[in-house]
């Protein structure tokens, strides 16, 4: 019998594509939502059950969400990739495309090794409800303190860390995502270490890896707009790969008779991810994290109160 059926894959498709993206946790959402549900949900969608492959499903999803941010950001890619082969071929690091290749590298190293290191550690032992409520709330209190550093000025801009570039007289006349990749390339390589690192707290279930990941940018002196954007470029690489780790084991007898209902919901995770990242690289340039960090701690508090009192 199905461990998967079609309205559970589509609804955590469509859940998975947006709370990747948003700064709420993608895995945290996906372990505590079936829980809140109950019944069939909570049986069929729970990572911590023995030979579930529920995680496997999700891991599947975020393939879906990577392409979405691929399509999305294709010219930026384009750029990125080209500047990365012109600074291999002439040794050199000069232009704002070979210094955001580079920076998407050194960044995506300490996330890298970590995941590899630790995934299955963290997600077999903290993959459940009421840890993931915990670290839910734990992650809203990390966008209130990265805005409320911001904001006070303990955390915009330390000695040593990039002043944002302004764009000049000739604004109107340069691509917006091009400015925006010139601020991002005045971040030190530490700094771009340090961001990217941010991403191994995601590991963590309820830590949302595009918000720690964005705090880690505004805490270096990034512009909301600008730490956004780097994020969601950091994060295509990064979920692409775990994702490409596990779909093999899909492709198995893990994938047997739920194959149509992983490709349904991972059409949904497709479109739910392009959407998000389509709002929300709109959103961060006039808006903050606040409202996403009063709806983590809110939901965190209130999913841990129903868990545990109920």
């Amino acid at each position: 019998m199905s461990v998967l059926t079609y309205p559970e894959a589509i609804g955590v498709g469509l859940l998975q594509g947006v709370t990747e993206l948003f700064p709420v946790s993608s895995l945290g959402h996906s372990i505590l939502v079936p829980a809140l549900i109950g019944g069939s949900w909570k049986r069929d969608l729970n990572v911590a059950a023995a030979d579930s492959p529920y995680l496997n499903v999700l891991i599947g999803l975020h393939l879906a969400t990577a392409l979405a941010l691929v399509v999305f950001f294709w010219r930026d890619w384009v750029r990125v990739i080209s500047g990365f082969v012109s600074s291999v071929r002439e040794r050199r690091i000069e232009t704002v495309d070979q210094k955001l290749a580079w920076l998407l590298i050194v960044a995506t190293i300490p996330v890298g090794i970590a995941g590899l290191a630790l995934d299955k550690v963290f997600r077999e032992h903290l993959g459940k409800p009421i840890p993931a409520a915990i670290f839910l709330t734990l992650n809203g209190l990390v966008l209130f303190i990265a805005e409320r550093l911001k904001r006070g000025g303990t955390g915009r801009r330390r000695a040593g860390d990039p002043a944002p570039v302004e764009a000049g007289p000739d604004a109107e006349e340069v691509d917006p995502d091009v400015l925006s990749d010139r601020r991002i390339t005045k971040l030190r390589w530490g700094s771009a270490l340090i961001v990217g690192g941010a991403q191994i707290l995601a590991l963590l279930p309820g830590i949302s890896r595009s918000g720690v990941t964005i705090s880690a940018g505004i805490f270096k002196g990034l512009r909301h707009e600008d730490s956004a954007r780097f994020a969601f470029l950091l994060a295509t690489p990064v979920i692409g790969a775990a994702a490409l780790l596990k779909v093999p084991s899909l492709m198995g007898h893990q994938g047997d008779g739920i194959r149509g209902q992983v490709l349904a919901g991972a059409v949904a995770a497709f479109v739910a991810g392009y959407v998000a990242v389509r709002f929300l690289t709109k959103y961060f340039e006039t808006r903050t994290l606040t409202p996403f960090a009063i709806y983590c701690t809110v939901a965190g508090l209130g999913s841990l109160a129903y868990l545990t009192l109920g």
